[in-house]
């Protein structure tokens, strides 16, 4: 009896709908003053990426709950073409993750808006660590998967902006320590959500060779410093 060779499957590749391409095409679109390239642009590249991007964050972060939702996505997507040029490539920002957190945001603002009119003040910070937290679909990660590593890499180059204005001022300073243990802590950002307070506490101490209260004392000027910077991530400003 003959014996059949199993077929392989085929992977399955995965629908990178904003590739290199479409960033080359929204910068090159923000910086031309042509408006037929920016038409042409516009038309060929950067639509059908906005339009895809807006249709997998409804579902990724089950904003179809929201009444109206075919009409809003209609609205967010026309929205998307009106700041368009405010995109600033300069800034070190992915195109990618200025467009797909501030798309998030103006939804998050719709459920805010739909909340208050049932006499619940909502907050946004808290309503988005809900959606990642409890809904993200698992058959569409790839969008806050990219998502969370652009962001873990743009906080590392704001950290060493820390770093470097910490040593300017005073390179033997315990900021400086704290500020390095930081940066070596987040090489594995993974790592970082298994731990807790009291864990991160004692690597920093292991690190830095200060007492607890020392490091507390100058992770106070960095939480202010990270709060600026995340509150710029979630607004598009990077």
């Amino acid at each position: 009896m003959i014996k059949k060779t199993p077929r392989k499957r085929r992977r399955r590749t995965k629908n990178h709908y904003f590739t290199k391409v479409h960033e080359e095409a929204i910068i090159e679109y923000v910086k031309t003053d042509c408006n037929t390239k920016k038409t042409k642009l516009y038309i060929e590249f950067i639509q059908p990426a906005f339009s895809e991007m807006v249709d997998k964050i409804t579902y990724t972060y089950r904003f179809t709950t929201l009444p109206n939702i075919d009409s809003l996505r209609e609205e967010c997507k026309i929205w998307l073409t009106t700041i368009l040029g405010k995109y600033d490539p300069n800034k070190g920002s992915k195109a990618f993750s200025y467009f797909s957190v501030i798309t998030k945001n103006w939804f998050i603002h719709k459920i805010k808006k739909t909340n208050q009119k049932r006499r619940r003040e909502v907050n946004l910070d808290d309503v988005a660590k809900v959606l990642e937290r409890e809904y993200a679909s698992s058959s569409h990660v790839y969008e806050s998967t990219r998502e969370q590593k652009e962001f873990w890499s743009f906080l590392l180059k704001e950290i060493g902006d820390w770093e470097w204005e910490e040593v300017e001022n005073n390179p033997n300073s315990n900021e400086v320590r704290v500020v390095k243990a930081i940066k070596e802590l987040l090489k594995e950002p993974e790592e970082v959500e298994i731990l807790n307070k009291k864990a991160i506490y004692l690597y920093l101490r292991e690190i830095t060779g200060l007492t607890t209260k020392q490091i507390a004392n100058c992770l106070k000027k960095f939480r202010v410093r990270y709060k600026a910077f995340k509150s710029e991530w979630n607004t598009g400003q990077l």
